[in-house]
């Protein structure tokens, strides 16, 4: 079985550090026994810590990275010594990663920017030594502050991809080969369903020197919103592509059925998906006359602009990427 390189959500057991204690100490002197307390402050505990990094695409690195551990602070010491805090451990992941605490689900973090640093896991405070205590009336307090313990959890890592453009579509709707034809990327092509299995990302070479991104999408199937064929792993990855391209073939049974399946497994999964910018590619249209050409344009939605394309002879494909661009910039598409 063919393995994928491309990892897109990891769960870790997360421990950050333990603060320090306080100390509970007195200073003796030659000449002054009794000096006073000088206990100082215990460390901070380590804390577990994200950061973004433009040059990962995938969580890959992570696979085996099952248990993420802290180191502790230590404890403070006398003469008003503060404990050493304890390490951070830094995790880099790639744009587009949201971290989720297992138990209740809850969104946590987010990172979309390079270098972007949030810390995940906070570490425990360190206690306060015995001289915070010392009071006019309290000369010589006999205790101190533990240091506070710090925190464990499962915690999941979800990678999001982050593109200009998804390409939503059927198994077999021509969405690898489109991508190959307009980027440099080389996805895996074949005649049989669900061929991409994990995100594809490519990028478009524009007019003057610009760009765009692309991403070639696990292909939906009826059902998909209830976790059907590829189910979340596929949908969760639309939420991040402000256009979305549905890729439908020319040799459709009903092009317009298979828009509206498509739109409403979108629905099913997050409404605010319908709010993205819509284009409509039919593909493979180099089996296409002029008759049938007009027989499906008839079928499709009114208000969402559409072009026939074909990845084999590069038929549209220029006229593609300008339609892209503008909706890409905001602007009207006529």
């Amino acid at each position: 079985m063919e393995k994928s390189n491309f990892v897109d959500q990891i769960r870790v057991f997360c421990k950050s550090g333990h603060g320090g204690a306080g100390s509970r100490h007195f200073m003796r002197t030659k000449y002054n026994p009794t000096a006073g307390p000088d206990g100082g402050d215990g460390g901070r505990g380590g804390h577990i810590i994200l950061k973004g990094n433009k040059n990962l695409w995938t969580l890959l690195h992570l696979r085996y990275f099952k248990n993420v551990f802290a180191e502790n602070g230590e404890a403070g010491s006398g003469n008003n010594c503060t404990g050493k805090n304890g390490r951070d451990v830094v995790i880099e992941v790639p744009l587009g990663t949201i971290a989720v605490d297992e138990e209740s689900g809850k969104k946590e973090v987010e990172i979309l920017e390079d270098g972007q640093e949030v810390i995940w896991v906070k570490g425990g405070r360190g206690g306060l030594g015995n001289a915070n205590f010392a009071t006019a009336t309290n000369q010589v307090p006999e205790y101190a502050q533990p240091g506070e313990p710090g925190q464990e959890a499962w915690k999941v890592l979800e990678l999001k991809v982050l593109a200009d453009v998804g390409l939503v579509g059927f198994p077999n709707a021509g969405k690898s080969t489109l991508l190959s034809a307009v980027t440099a990327a080389k996805p895996k092509i074949a005649s049989y369903a669900f061929t991409t299995v994990t995100p594809n990302l490519g990028m478009v070479a524009y007019r003057d020197g610009k760009s765009f991104c692309i991403a070639d999408l696990p292909g939906i199937i009826e059902g998909a919103s209830e976790g059907k064929g590829l189910g979340y792993r596929f949908l969760r990855h639309i939420e991040r592509n402000p256009v979305l391209l549905f890729l439908i073939p020319a040799d459709s049974a009903s092009h317009r059925k298979e828009f509206d399946v498509l739109v409403n497994e979108l629905e099913q999964y997050n409404p605010e998906l319908l709010h993205k910018q819509f284009i409509i590619a039919i593909s493979k249209s180099d089996m296409l006359d002029d008759e049938l050409k007009a027989a499906i344009e008839k079928e499709l939605p009114a208000g969402i602009p559409h072009l026939f394309i074909s990845s084999v002879t590069q038929q549209g494909l220029v006229q593609l990427k300008d339609l892209l661009w503008q909706a890409l910039n905001e602007k009207s598409i006529q």
